[in-house]
């Protein structure tokens, strides 16, 4: 009787024997079935191997306290030295926030599923929404937050006779604003149509956080409209950041050239070289996810690039952008110098 009230909402009650029939409601109820949200997902991560899990939970620990220590007493410092109270470290304590959020939102869960003794490293619908949602936002509030520290140097170093002009607080805070503005925008669009996906195929999803492309994977359904969001958002988003970073560093590079001091140009590129470093590594992987053709998609590749703008470049940053800064260092000791000296008191 529920096979033919089915199979009349389908208008094939008709044309199908008992047997066809029964088969044919059977595999309608599933793919019903398949297209409400799951109860959950299944992380697969890196590895299954047991003696992998070790060294990259390992690896994984130490990489992130070197985050949260670089970039937390990187704010400390800079929140502590009116010295430093200027627009380049007022964004550097914005990119080691969002550096500290970045890994705080993908990291845990890794640690939680590697620790885990249940083979299932499942995964909630909401903890994946959470996410995803989270980490597209930190993402492209990084991105274009990159670029816009681009946009400072340029100024301080082509202009430094307006800089301060330029370079007023309100316009630092419309400039640090900007990143999550955009951020929550396009996070917003990726994750609602993403989540309108059927996903049928498998609820195992091959990587170690819930990230779209690997989600447009297990679609029944071809996710074009996805794909083109995805491309769009990140032509616009990433290459457009990525150029202005590469237009700023060339004028830039052309002011330092013309810097009759061999001292000063060698201080100046060697700081160039280190920001730009850092620049093409993050920009470069997520370029290599978000823009390729999802033919060209390898799940283990995508989950090696993805190590490297979620876990590395968080880490990297407060080392290249302000540890090896002399002013950073100076106040560093300083710091350090007064605490000691205050304990032996």
């Amino acid at each position: 009787m529920y096979c033919r009230q089915v199979l009349n909402c389908m208008g094939m009650n008709d044309r199908l024997s008992p047997e066809e029939m029964i088969a044919a409601a059977t595999v309608h109820l599933m793919e019903d079935s398949n297209r409400t949200s799951p109860g959950g997902f299944i992380l697969l991560g890196l590895s299954n191997v047991p003696y992998l899990q070790v060294i990259c939970f390992i690896v994984f620990l130490i990489i992130y306290m070197l985050t949260l220590s670089g970039n937390v007493l990187l704010i400390i410092v800079v929140r502590n030295n009116s010295k430093l109270h200027t627009p380049m470290y007022f964004f550097l304590t914005n990119l080691s926030t969002i550096d500290i959020c970045f890994s705080s939102t993908v990291v845990p869960k890794i640690f939680i599923n590697i620790i885990s003794k249940d083979r299932n490293k499942s995964i909630s619908v909401r903890g994946c929404v959470f996410q995803m949602f989270f980490s597209l936002v930190l993402g492209v509030a990084e991105c274009i937050l990159l670029a816009v520290m681009a946009y400072d140097r340029f100024v301080a170093i082509c202009k430094p006779l307006h800089y301060n002009i330029i370079m007023n607080m309100r316009f630092c805070i419309i400039l640090a604003i900007i990143p999550w503005i955009f951020g929550l925008i396009n996070s917003f669009i990726q994750v609602s149509i993403t989540w309108q996906l059927p996903f049928c195929r498998s609820h195992h999803l091959n990587n170690f956080f819930c990230e779209v492309p690997a989600f447009l994977r297990l679609s029944c359904r071809d996710p074009w409209l996805n794909e083109i969001a995805m491309y769009v958002a990140a032509g616009i988003i990433v290459l457009c950041s990525f150029l202005l970073t590469l237009i700023s560093y060339v004028f830039i590079i052309s002011t330092i050239l013309r810097i009759r001091s061999s001292q000063g140009r060698h201080a100046v590129f060697s700081t160039c070289t280190s920001h730009l470093t850092v620049v093409i590594l993050y920009y470069g992987t997520l370029m290599s996810i978000y823009l390729q053709p999802r033919s060209s998609h390898s799940p283990e590749t995508d989950k090696a690039v993805s190590v490297l703008y979620t876990l590395v470049t968080p880490m990297l940053n407060p080392i290249i952008y302000s540890i090896r800064n002399k002013e950073v260092k100076k106040c560093i000791i300083k710091n350090i110098k007064n605490k000691t000296n205050c304990l032996k008191t």
